[in-house]
């Protein structure tokens, strides 16, 4: 199977990272030995992906300086960038559009996910649907859930209303056709979680439920936990539910 092109949204402030983050960007903290883009870029070489949207703003330009055309990864990367201000992670995507002519993948900037990819390019393709978000049964564990499934089916998807009924999270990792997008202007600013929202109570919001945990840098406790497994063996979750 020919994998989807994944934009990678790599352009948040990482407030939550600093010190650590004050002249870096979360995409270049040290991790497991290595810049934690270095892994992530590893990761989805493994899984068969070849081409890459890295979406950046807060010293962007380091990460391109870092990664190049990613050739040095076996990769196709290129760049978008918010410009003067930040475009929110609606507007970082739909910005990404020109580089995108069929359904992407959309992986957040702090995401670390041992899941697998070609089943879940499949699970979309077989859904009819225009977007799908991959979900895992957190019971509130590693973080705030976020999403109610019944049945197997996305039924609710709501960061700010929450519910009990909500066991799920937001894996952070989506695929979405290009128009999805098509009513945002370039340089609106606007929130993929909003986009999200919308298409689940359109019920146009497919999901695909993984077994296996997130890893996230987005926080001192989560950058810990990520780079003690790699330290200790940087192969621990690249092999995680691969065919």
């Amino acid at each position: 199977m020919i994998l989807y092109p994944v934009v990678i949204l790599a352009g948040g402030l990482a407030t939550r990272l600093r010190p650590i983050t004050e002249k870096i960007p979360k995409a270049l903290v040290e991790v497991g030995g290595k810049p934690f883009i270095a892994h992530q870029l590893r990761l989805l070489h493994f899984h068969g992906m070849r081409r890459v949207v890295i979406s950046a703003w807060y010293r962007g330009d380091m990460i391109r300086d870092y990664v190049g055309d990613g050739s040095e990864f076996d990769m196709q990367v290129s760049y978008v960038f918010d410009g003067d201000k930040p475009l929110g992670t609606g507007g970082a995507v739909r910005r990404a559009l020109n580089h995108l002519q069929e359904p992407f993948f959309i992986l957040y900037g702090d995401s670390y996910l041992p899941c697998n990819y070609e089943e879940i390019q499949a699970a979309f393709e077989s859904s009819a649907q225009p977007a799908l978000m991959t979900v895992y049964r957190n019971e509130g564990k590693w973080d705030t859930s976020n999403v109610e499934m019944r049945g197997g089916t996305l039924v609710k998807y709501d960061k700010n209303d929450r519910s009990p009924a909500m066991e799920f999270i937001d894996y952070g990792l989506g695929i979405c056709q290009p128009d999805v997008f098509k009513n945002i202007q370039d340089g609106e600013s606007t929130d993929l979680a909003d986009i999200y929202r919308d298409l689940a109570q359109e019920k146009k919001l497919a999901a695909y439920i993984v077994q296996q945990r997130f890893h996230e840098i987005g926080s001192h406790k989560g950058l810990r936990e990520l780079d003690e497994v790699l330290k200790k063996d940087s192969n621990h979750f690249l092999f995680k539910e691969k065919p």
